[in-house]
């Protein structure tokens, strides 16, 4: 009896250092498996944190882009603007110095008219009393 003692003492002695055993297996893998999904998330947090960095400094750099093509087409658009302006400013100069030139030659032919000796009309109207033309009445 006292061998059986003995035994089932050594059998529950083992028993509880399996189970203490079992615990502490079970406590480690939990810190474990804690410390995993810690790790991994800490690890999507710096990618995601990553993704948007880059999102944001591609976002940085279309700004940037749109507006010196915005600053480009706006200097574009005001040197076009300047070259119509001085071919407007040409054509009125160019327009005022033909009128200016149409004028003078007007002004020099009245004078010249003016001056010109008209022909003489011998009663019939025409220069040296003959038609210089025929003259056809239809009815």
């Amino acid at each position: 009896q006292l061998e059986e003692m003995k035994q089932n003492q050594e059998w529950e002695r083992r028993r509880r250092i399996a189970e203490e055993k079992h615990k502490e297996w079970v406590l480690k893998k939990r810190e474990e498996e804690r410390r995993e999904r810690k790790r991994k998330l800490s690890k999507e947090m710096a990618e995601k944190a990553t993704r948007e960095l880059e999102k944001m400094q591609l976002k940085e750099k279309a700004d940037i882009k749109y507006k010196e093509w915005l600053e480009k087409k706006r200097a574009e658009e005001a040197v076009k603007k300047k070259k119509e302006k001085e071919k407007e400013k040409e054509r009125m100069a160019e327009l005022k110095e033909k009128r200016t030139k149409s004028e003078k030659i007007f002004k020099e032919w009245l004078q010249n008219a003016r001056n010109k000796p008209q022909p003489a009309l011998n009663g019939y109207g025409f220069p040296n009393g003959r038609s210089t033309g025929l003259y056809i009445q239809y009815t």
